[in-house]
């Protein structure tokens, strides 16, 4: 999965057709427990590129989009936000699964 490395990345992947944002951070107890599966969300909806958003690397950008829990994923299509699965509670697979299918 890819990393984000700027807000002016993060810029141009969100004007891509197809991209999902994971808001995370290392410290996140959740995030952790999602980190075995991730690999195989991947997989499994190649049609989307993933990039991960350290929250606290990016607190500036967390705030501009509501971001106040983690995990969370907000999906973008040609800059326009297609759907969020934000919240503070742990997610499971299903769920993003769930979330990824509602996208289409």
């Amino acid at each position: 999965m890819k990393k984000l490395e700027s807000v002016e990345q993060f810029e141009q992947l969100k004007q891509e057709e197809r991209v999902i944002f994971l808001f995370t951070a290392d410290w996140c107890a959740d995030c952790r427990v999602i980190e075995p599966f991730l690999p195989t969300l991947e997989t499994e909806f190649a049609e989307y590129e993933f990039v991960t958003i350290d929250r606290d690397e990016f607190i500036d950008l967390c705030s501009q989009l509501d971001i106040f829990g983690i995990p969370s994923f907000v999906a973008f299509s040609e800059g326009t936000e297609t759907g969020r699965f934000v919240s503070k509670n742990r997610k499971t697979k299903e769920e993003i699964e769930e979330f990824i299918n509602s996208l289409t």
